[in-house]
């Protein structure tokens, strides 16, 4: 099975860079963005028509003429927006049977969602026991997503009784010396990364927390469908497949060319658990060699996809700005000098928990851009 790196939609809306993507539990059809304009969209990626007409400006129609080979990609549907956060929206997790979802941020709450309504349920924030930084990382967990977990810039883990009246945390976990930046659940069990360089796994059955020194400084974690093994992202340029039972390192995944050495960027595993992705700080700007014909289009972002099992690097994508037409104009920087935009890649969701037929990524453009597999039919 190829790696999906043809786009097939494009999702727009977002007044700033999207920080946070999420689908909607099974089948997944609809997609959750995150923005920093504090704002989360909820996309149905099927395009409302075969081309959709505001994707297409005069110009850009001139231009495929001449290169029929650069297919329009349609848009997504935009079914709501949902607004209540003060500051950027970080993190996104969807309730298992779609009623629900939370979000949190740069405002230092968890606010938990009525899907239909478009309305907020509960906040957990604004206490003394609650959250002191901006909150990177949110995920349902308990018997009927009863839980919340959050893990904040604070450096702390609290957990959420999603039904109860209380506003305080049913459990603040504070082993963490530095921000976390990434949190999952796996039944009675709570894994999360932090910039200390740890990915902690705390079970709450007995109370006992286990520590996996991995070295530089974690920025997100994906756990395997079966919880044996966690792919690990850090500040090294490099990615992790680590035993969860021993702690070592089962495979990693790099690339000379490949760069996530200051930004909090992403990975997943994806296609079935065939592939781990990641986003790139670095943009698709390099020149290409002389004598060719091929046009290189500024501020592009890139994607990179490894086997999981031999580490081969199977796909180096590049991710357009957003439609035709839309590509950034230049900037004008301190020093007064024209300067490129760059679309950094830096979050991505893959359909259902990437074992779904499609993926979409974001980033600094403030487009989301989906993928998918020939046979997926939008």
């Amino acid at each position: 099975m190829a790696f999906p790196d043809k786009p097939i939609a494009h999702l727009l809306g977002s007044n700033g860079p999207v920080h946070a993507l999420a689908y909607s539990a099974s089948p997944g059809t609809y997609i959750l963005a995150g923005s920093s304009d504090r704002s989360i969209r909820l996309y149905n990626p099927s395009p409302s028509t075969s081309i959709h007409p505001s994707s297409v400006s005069s110009s850009s129609l001139t231009t495929n003429k001449k290169r029929s080979t650069s297919p329009i990609i349609p848009e997504g549907r935009l079914i709501q927006t949902y607004a209540a956060h003060g500051y950027e929206v970080l993190s996104l997790t969807v309730s298992s049977d779609n009623a629900s979802f939370a979000s949190s941020g740069g405002d230092r709450s968890v606010f938990l969602w009525d899907v239909a309504r478009a309305q907020t349920l509960r906040r957990f924030g604004g206490t003394a026991q609650s959250h002191s930084a901006r909150i990177n990382a949110v995920a349902f967990g308990g018997e009927s997503d009863s839980l919340l977990v959050s893990g904040s810039l604070d450096a702390s883990v609290r957990v959420w009784d999603v039904r109860s009246n209380s506003l305080k945390p049913v459990q603040v976990l504070t082993e963490a010396r530095d921000a976390v930046t990434a949190v999952a659940v796996r039944g009675p069990e709570i894994v999360s990364g932090s910039v200390d360089g740890r990915v902690r796994s705390y079970d709450v059955r007995v109370g006992r927390c286990t520590t996996d020194v991995v070295g530089p400084a974690v920025t997100s974690v994906c756990l395997t469908r079966d919880g044996r093994a966690a792919l690990v992202g850090g500040l090294d340029s490099k990615i992790r497949l680590m035993d969860r039972e021993s702690g070592g390192c089962l495979k990693t995944y790099a690339d000379a060319r490949w760069r996530n050495a200051d930004l909090r960027v992403q990975s997943m595993l994806g296609g079935k658990e065939q592939y781990v992705v990641v986003g790139d700080e670095m943009t698709a700007t390099q020149p290409h060699p002389p004598n060719t014909t091929t046009t290189t289009t500024s501020g592009e972002g890139r994607l990179w996809a490894w086997d999981v099992l031999t580490g081969e690097l199977k796909a180096q994508v590049r991710v357009p700005w957003g439609p035709a037409g839309s590509e950034p104009k230049k900037m004008v920087g301190r020093d007064g000098k024209e300067k490129e935009r760059s679309n950094v890649i830096s979050c991505m969701a893959w359909r259902e928990n990437g074992f779904g037929d499609q993926f979409c990524v974001s980033g600094t453009s403030g487009v989301v851009t989906v993928y998918g597999y020939h046979s997926t039919i939008i």
